[in-house]
């Protein structure tokens, strides 16, 4: 475990501007907004950050505006989801590089039923290119997404290999055994939990925080689970909401509808934005949680 808790951190959401380009303005101050309300951290270009979807000019450009914006480099986690281990070190390092806090790093994606000696390959192959500058690396399992499950095992095997380099998982397969796996053999790691709805029980295993979607909408609600292990019932039946439509457009939507701004719906191809209906229903399920909040 780190010698500072990783906490929580918002898996920052993307906004776009009406023609389509990154609004960078608009997302530094909804960043500030999830640090001055419990995060520990934002996480640039993870999955509700679209990252598979913003070019390496478009990445350079947010992290320098976020620098220079005025969020500290050791408050951003980046997220890194590319295919050939060159781009993924390169990536890698720019973050680092900005004296970030840490990298989110995924698995290749495009081939299947790849082996667990080709994934381990892939990964040392980063590691190897990134040398004396690889650290704060979290290793991001997410089969839903990559079709690459990373086994306690593949784990256990990269952080013998590089010990001083990986410093956490993240852990979004939402599989409560392999979580429980994952806690009871590598919980001196920063596990992270993915899945809001098994967030309190991780914690009470040992896991040290989230790298959250939902931390966009009600960081307040997120922290006490973090902190406390607490349960809460109300966020976890938004999250079931959420769970009923394509998660970052709904996450998207939630924000909109909590900021009035309805220029944070926009996501890019091939997302396409959360229809008026279920954009609705989301909407009142969050109106109902502020309700019970209130009348706590």
């Amino acid at each position: 475990m780190s010698a500072q808790p990783f906490g929580l951190s918002a898996a920052l959401t993307v906004a776009f501007a009406e023609d389509g380009s990154i609004d960078t303005a608009r997302m530094i101050r909804h960043a500030s907004w999830c640090l001055d309300n419990g995060c520990a951290s934002v996480t640039l270009f993870g999955t509700t950050g679209e990252g598979s979807s913003i070019s390496r000019t478009e990445r350079t450009a947010v992290l320098k505006a976020f620098l220079d914006g005025g969020i500290p480099g050791d408050r951003i986690v980046g997220g890194v989801m590319a295919n050939a281990a060159a781009d993924a070190a390169e990536q890698s390092a720019e973050i680092l590089d900005a004296g970030g806090r840490g990298v989110l790093l995924a698995p290749p994606s495009y081939f299947k039923g790849v082996s667990e000696d080709g994934v381990f390959g892939w990964f040392s192959d980063v590691l190897t290119q990134l040398g004396s500058k690889a650290r704060g690396i979290i290793l991001y399992n997410i089969p839903s997404v990559t079709a690459v499950e990373l086994s306690v095992a593949l784990i256990g095997r990269l952080r013998r290999a590089f010990p001083a380099a990986i410093s956490g998982v993240k852990d979004s397969s939402g599989n409560w055994p392999y979580t429980q796996a994952l806690l009871a053999e590598h919980k001196d790691l920063s596990i992270l939990i993915g899945d809001e709805r098994s967030l309190a029980a991780g914690v009470r295993l040992g896991a040290e925080g989230a790298i959250s979607g939902m931390a966009n909408i009600c960081p307040e609600r997120l922290v006490p689970m973090i902190r406390d292990g607490r349960d809460d019932h109300g966020l976890t039946d938004l999250v079931a909401e959420v769970l009923k439509n394509p998660v970052t457009p709904a996450v998207k939507a939630l924000l909109a509808h909590r900021l009035g701004d309805p220029a944070w719906a926009r996501v890019r191809a091939p997302l396409l934005p959360t229809p008026a209906a279920p954009a609705a229903q989301l909407g009142a399920a969050l109106g109902s949680l502020n309700a019970t909040a209130a009348a706590a």
